[in-house]
């Protein structure tokens, strides 16, 4: 272990302060005595509220006056209300009793607290618990747990955030366009996916909110958002500390340390570092890569000046420091290229060959290095203030992102591309106004202003660079000047680039209780987005000559290009939803909605047509999206919840990444498909079997299709044929399963271990998905084969103190893709994102 890591759980073990309770604290259990573990506990009347812990504890920072109402519910059991008259000397001990009535967890998607079954929105909730449990400590784990996510991610920049195949394009990241899932984190905007690969740092529930949601949060929406909150600092002294190790050289350490600075002041610190070896071996350097080396700190101070105000500061920095994320050949297509511009050809008139045809043997001969450095982090402010029956919350907040990255593009032991580097700073500050509340006794709602700044830079410059084997893949003709002694050899591009933009919005959306079981919820909003680009992109190195012919032959490799474009747009979008309360069994909800995701500009080269780039297409038209869902929540039966969603999806002017031949536009460019559909089937359930044994599952049905696409890019293996443009209308869109699926298990034994008191566990988790396409443009190829993984856990749960738990991911060693990728240059060769073997190890916590 690093000694940075030694030093912060140090820290957090042995430097907190002890100060005296002035905040509600308690263990939820079942009438056996058995802790029940995301239990909710909410002061009526609030947005204040806490769950449980694996130990059945909870902590409510309530620094208001007495008296209060305590609202407590847990699926399966009788919701209990208990009056606080006085604050308890003592942790309160609540048994829960067993009820045919079915009582959810509570969220606060919609910007005040409810059960999640009585909402009219589909929605996925993860408890803090179930993520560290499950050794789910970032996005790409998470989406085992929730089968309508997808992730892809070559590298974090390179990442892709889906729901329901919708969202962001597809492959490499063009950093002209706006997401279409929005990630939040304590009501902040994360506008960069890299913080999509980052670990999460002491998380108390993520929310997955499917559909369009530009109603509700301040950017716009327009496939759903993550909605992720973080424990918050408490009145009450509280530490804890997990220690995880296992094989590949595994080492991960989580602390937080919590407690009051005052009486009307609480402080908050949490820590996580993740350390493990690689799972690649590159046997020119003798290293193996692909390892973890994360880092992550968060800071929180609240003030509460008075019972109907509370400031919350909150800080964050986030780093990655791996020699990783580097692809392996997974195969070789043939192109409809003459014979000598293919690759097995190309490499056997270099004298070379690839280390192995095999990915799974996870073995490479790469040159150049693999380095990620992507460090994230911020400050906000947020002030919540109780006005009459709502609250006004303003949040105001900075963000940045620094990448410095290295890559091997040629997948390569050759001098191919020899640097593929893009380095780029991103700041944003964000400012929302909103207030929920009750406006009279039958209507509700939420209203708000949001103000998005951003500005991406080069720092300083992007670089493609040419190696000693560039001629060969680029070679198009039999002219013998294409083996001049280095013509290419260190020929490249730099590329200065300035990203301004600015988004602004106002919000909407009512509730309106027409009848005690019918409610009408409408929604709207207006958007207005600008963007400015400054794009630079210079020629360099190479053989110096003044011979046209060898210029020709180096322009027609790489050019320069410069342009300026500045884009605006301005909209009106909203949704209806009707929700109908059948019975206390079952809801049902309809809604439409249009979207919106604004218009973009093209960043990562633009094509030529005879050396000259073809200016139209720099920007990129926004997209207008319909939208119907209908959906049934129901409770069955004791300790069950089933809910079912169907929904259709258009969208014109879909904004797409598609990969080209040419060197320049190495990371494809941006284009619209002129329409898009994508429909579904989800059904979500969990039964408490007993008060020992719980199961859950999810599973969804997905259609995702090119509805019209006349003119998309070839695939690869069509690459030199008499077309550049097929129509790919009917084709599958990349990155959708048709199916997907997840279910869990857990039984629980009460018992002692080591005179400690809690329960012994075992729980599962399986998760699969059906094939899917890896290619913008349908291929033969590049498809990614079903897999299944299997999770499992085994250990003990205290109630309180030391807990303890053997784990295995990936239990039956499955070897699987997750994204294939095409080399630049499309010479044939493709490589895989591959997911990682076996893992196994334990974990050991403790609550102080």
């Amino acid at each position: 272990m690093s000694n940075p890591i030694f030093l912060f759980l140090a820290f957090f073990l042995f430097g907190g302060l002890s100060y005296g309770q002035t905040a509600i604290q308690g263990t939820i259990s079942d009438p056996r005595g058995e802790p029940l573990v995301g239990a909710t506990v909410v002061i009526q009347s609030t947005n204040i509220y806490a769950i449980t812990d694996e130990a059945g504890n909870f902590i409510l920072t309530f620094p208001g006056e007495l008296p209060v109402r305590l609202q407590v519910n847990f699926l399966g059991f009788k919701e209990h209300v208990l009056e606080i008259s006085s604050f308890p000397q003592s942790p309160l001990s609540i048994r829960l009793e067993e009820d045919l009535e079915l009582a959810e967890v509570l969220i606060t998607a919609r910007r005040r607290t409810e059960e999640v079954q009585k909402v009219p929105i589909p929605i996925s909730v993860v408890g803090g618990s179930k993520i560290e449990e499950s050794g789910s400590f970032n996005v790409n784990r998470v989406k085992e747990l929730v089968p309508t996510v997808q992730l892809y991610s070559s590298n974090p920049r390179n990442t892709t955030l889906n729901i329901r195949g919708l969202g962001s394009t597809f492959g490499l990241t063009n950093d002209g366009i706006d997401p279409g899932v929005g990630f939040y984190v304590d009501g902040v905007y994360y506008a960069r996916p890299a913080a999509t690969t980052l670990d999460f740092i002491d998380i108390e529930q993520i929310e997955v909110l499917r559909g369009p949601q530009g109603t509700l949060f301040g950017k716009n929406t327009t496939a759903g958002a993550f909605n992720i909150t973080t424990r918050l600092p408490t009145y009450t002294p509280e530490a804890r500390a997990e220690l995880s190790f296992g094989n590949f050289g595994y080492i991960q350490a989580k602390a937080s340390i919590s407690g009051p600075l005052s009486k009307k002041l609480a402080a908050r610190v949490s820590f996580s570092g993740t350390q493990r070896n690689g799972t690649v071996e590159n046997i020119r350097t003798g290293n193996y890569i692909n390892d973890l080396n994360n880092l992550g700190f968060r800071g929180q101070v609240v003030y509460n000046p008075s019972s109907n105000v509370e400031l919350l500061v909150s800080a964050d920095a986030s780093s990655q420091r791996p020699e990783g994320y580097a692809q392996v050949v997974a195969g070789v297509v043939q192109t409809q290229r003459s014979a000598y511009r293919q690759f097995d050809q190309i490499i056997a008139d270099l004298g070379y060959e690839l280390p192995s045809r095999d990915a799974f043997e996870r073995i490479i001969d790469h040159d150049t290095p693999w380095r990620s450095k992507n460090d994230l982090g911020g400050i906000s402010l947020n002030a919540d203030i109780q006005l009459g029956t709502g609250t006004l919350t303003t949040t105001t907040a900075w963000r940045y992102w620094n990448w410095g990255p290295s890559n091997d593009r040629d997948f390569t032991g050759l001098s191919v591309l020899s640097l593929s580097q893009a380095p780029s700073r991103h700041e944003q500050f964000s400012q929302e106004i909103r207030y929920a509340g009750d406006f009279s006794e039958k209507l509700s709602g939420v209203m708000g202003v949001y103000y998005l700044k951003q500005k991406l830079n080069t720092a300083p410059y992007h670089t493609e660079e040419s190696g000693d084997a560039q001629w060969r893949f680029s070679q198009n003709s039999d002219s013998p000047l294409w083996t001049t002694p280095g013509l290419l050899e260190g020929y490249g591009i730099r590329t200065i680039s300035t990203l301004e933009s600015v988004g602004a919005a106002v919000f909407g959306q009512l509730d309106w209780a027409i009848t005690e079981k019918l409610r009408f919820l409408p929604g709207i909003r207006f958007n207005y987005d600008k963007k400015h680009v400054n794009y630079d992109r210079q020629t360099y190195g190479g053989l110096a000559t003044d011979d046209p012919a060898l210029l020709a032959l180096k322009q027609s490799i790489y050019s320069a290009q410069n342009f300026v474009a500045q884009v605006e747009n301005q909209n009106f979008s909203g949704q209806a939803t009707l929700s109908y309360q059948f019975s206390k069994q079952l809801n049902a909800f309809a809604t439409y909605s249009n979207s919106y995701k604004p218009v973009g500009v093209n960043l990562g080269g633009l094509p030529t047509v005879a050396g000259q780039p073809i200016l139209e297409l720099a920007e990129v038209k926004p997209e207008y999206v319909k939208h119907y869902e209908l959906g049934l929540k129901t409770t069955p039966g004791k300790g069950t919840a089933l809910n079912l969603a169907f929904h259709h999806t258009s969208i014109d002017d879909y904004q797409t990444l598609v990969q080209t031949a040419e060197l320049g536009v190495n990371r494809g460019y941006l284009a619209n498909a002129e329409e898009v559909r994508v429909l579904g089937l989800e059904l979500d359930g969990n039964v408490r079997l007993s008060p020992t044994f719980s199961v859950n599952g999810a599973l969804a049905f997905t259609d995702a299709i090119y509805a019209s696409f006349p003119n998309a890019p070839v695939p690869l293996e069509e690459t030199g044929g008499e077309q550049a443009f097929k129509d790919i209308s009917g084709g599958e869109l990349p990155g959708v399963s048709k199916w997907a699926g997840s279910f869990g298990t857990e039984y629980s034994h009460k018992s002692s271990f080591f005179g400690k008191e809690g329960s012994f566990i075992a729980a599962s988790d399986l998760f699969f998905r059906s094939r899917f396409s890896s290619s913008p443009s349908p291929s033969q190829y590049l498809n990614v084969d079903g897999y299944a993984l299997v999770n499992a856990r085994l250990g003990f749960r205290g109630k309180s103190g030391l807990s303890a738990f053997l784990w295995a991911r990936n239990l039956l060693n499955q070897d699987y893709y997750e994204q294939l990728l095409p080399a630049s240059g499309n010479a044939g060769h493709y490589a895989a994102v591959l997911g990682d073997p076996l893992t196994y190890g334990f974990t050991l916590k403790f609550d102080l």
